[in-house]
């Protein structure tokens, strides 16, 4: 990815419209943090501690997330509630992301989802300074699009994915 990005003033505006995904009970059990400059490089070295690698498999591992200019943290939340349970609210908050990838997507942006291993991991928790309960989900990596064309996804032979009940 390039080295633009959307500023703070274009994220929440974006971060707005991704929160009318679905919510049953409209709880907003989910918050993001935006990881510029410095921040990246910290994941990195969480990365690096939660993996117990060293030498240059460690340096690549940390040079992970310098591979855009903005990493958007989605984090679970969970909100107490006797109607919603948090399986839900991880998924409200997994559909807040996979909105905002469609938005910023076509607001021009280059943006991917990326996970790993190391998603759960008590290092990368204590980076993101995440509350007690909280979880991490995954970062959408952000930054301008660089020229060509994206590798094009394998088609989906959708009748396989669909069933119906009568």
């Amino acid at each position: 990815m390039g080295e633009g990005a959307p500023d703070d003033a274009e994220l929440v505006r974006l971060i707005e419209l991704a929160a009318t995904s679905a919510d049953h009970g409209a709880l907003r059990p989910w918050r993001i943090i935006a990881l510029r400059g410095e921040a990246r490089e910290r994941l990195g070295q969480a990365f690096v501690e939660a993996s117990g690698l060293d030498g240059n498999a460690a340096e690549k591992l940390a040079a992970k997330p310098l591979r855009a200019p903005l990493l958007l943290a989605i984090v679970v939340s969970p909100k107490p509630s006797i109607k919603v349970p948090e399986w839900e609210q991880e998924a409200a908050a997994s559909g807040v992301a996979h909105t905002l990838s469609l938005l910023l997507d076509d607001a021009g942006w280059g943006v991917m989802w990326r996970t790993g291993i190391q998603v759960r991991s008590d290092a990368v928790h204590r980076m993101h300074k995440l509350a007690p309960g909280e979880r991490l989900l995954g970062w959408l990596y952000v930054g301008s699009r660089l020229e060509g064309t994206p590798k094009p996804r394998p088609p989906l032979d959708a009748a396989s994915h669909l069933s119906t009940l009568r």
